[in-house]
Parts: structure tokens; C-alpha cells; sequence
């Protein structure tokens, strides 16, 4: 199975999720299990407190988890909707310099996907994306709930 390279899922941002590029969200690597989501504290993207703003955050985190689903999707072949049902997110730590998001995710969202193709019914899947600073240090973490329901044709 081959997923979308990075280049495509960045180019894919700046032309359907401009307010994440234009931030500097961009997707840095992405396989079967997991995403990386980058994104720089800059003045475009900051907060009055001089830290990252919480949205900018959550559109990287929700993009981690996000490249997974439109992936997955893309590669079983069928005509799926996928929408974020509900969304959770904690705070540890000002988020400066460069945030890595990560969601380790892939394989629950496959079974995800695949129970919604095999039933014919909508799923959900909860995936989270820990957000870390460059020393490693955790500063937030936002937890995202899938809803994927497989189109009838019409």
C-alpha cells in the first residue's frame, strides 16, 4: 500500500485548509501506523501570551490524525465520508519553538474502516495526536472522534 507522500498532503493543505498552511502546519511524515505534523511558534500563528495559539495546535493535531483517515479511505477504494464528531484537548505546557504532533492511530482507524465497510454502517474511531516541543517535553494533547460512513450509491 502506498500513501499520499507529504509533498501532496502539504499542497493538498494550501489549496482545501489554507488557515493551516498559512500558519505553517505541514505534514512530515506519514505510514501506515502514524503521522508527524509539524508546525513553527511564529508571530502569524501566536497568542498575546507569546506562545502558539490553542486552534494552530488543534489544526496540526487534527491534520495528524486526519492524513490517516482521508489515506486509508483512499485506499480501500470506496466513496466515504469522514467528519469530526467530538474533540478533546488538554494543555500541558506553552507551546514555542517547533511542535511535533504525532498520532500512532493508523491501525484502529483501518479497523475502523473496514467494520464500516464490511456492516454498511457508520463507525466512529476516537485518535489522538500528542503535540511535543523539541526537547521532547509534552505541551498539549487533542483527542479527535471519526465518524466514517460508507456512501450508497445513488
Amino acid at each position: 500500500m502506498a500513501f499520499p507522500s507529504t509533498s501532496k498532503l502539504n499542497t493538498f493543505t494550501f489549496f482545501k485548509l489554507p488557515s493551516a498552511w498559512l500558519t505553517g502546519v505541514r505534514v512530515k511524515k506519514i505510514s501506515l501506523e502514524s503521522c508527524v505534523v509539524s508546525v513553527k511558534h511564529r508571530w502569524i500563528n501566536q497568542n498575546p501570551f507569546k506562545s502558539m495559539f490553542w486552534a494552530v495546535q488543534g489544526m496540526a493535531a487534527e491534520l495528524a490524525t486526519g492524513a490517516l483517515v482521508m489515506s486509508y479511505i483512499k485506499e480501500s477504494g470506496e466513496k466515504m465520508s469522514m467528519l469530526v464528531a467530538n474533540n478533546n484537548a488538554t494543555f500541558t505546557k506553552k507551546a514555542t519553538g517547533r511542535v511535533q504532533f504525532i498520532c500512532n492511530d493508523g491501525k484502529a482507524i483501518k479497523a475502523t474502516i473496514d467494520k464500516a465497510i464490511a456492516t454498511g454502517e457508520g463507525q466512529t474511531c476516537w485518535m489522538k495526536a500528542i503535540g511535543k516541543n523539541k526537547e521532547g517535553v509534552q505541551v498539549s494533547e487533542f483527542n479527535f472522534e471519526w465518524t466514517i460512513l460508507v456512501r450508497k450509491p445513488r
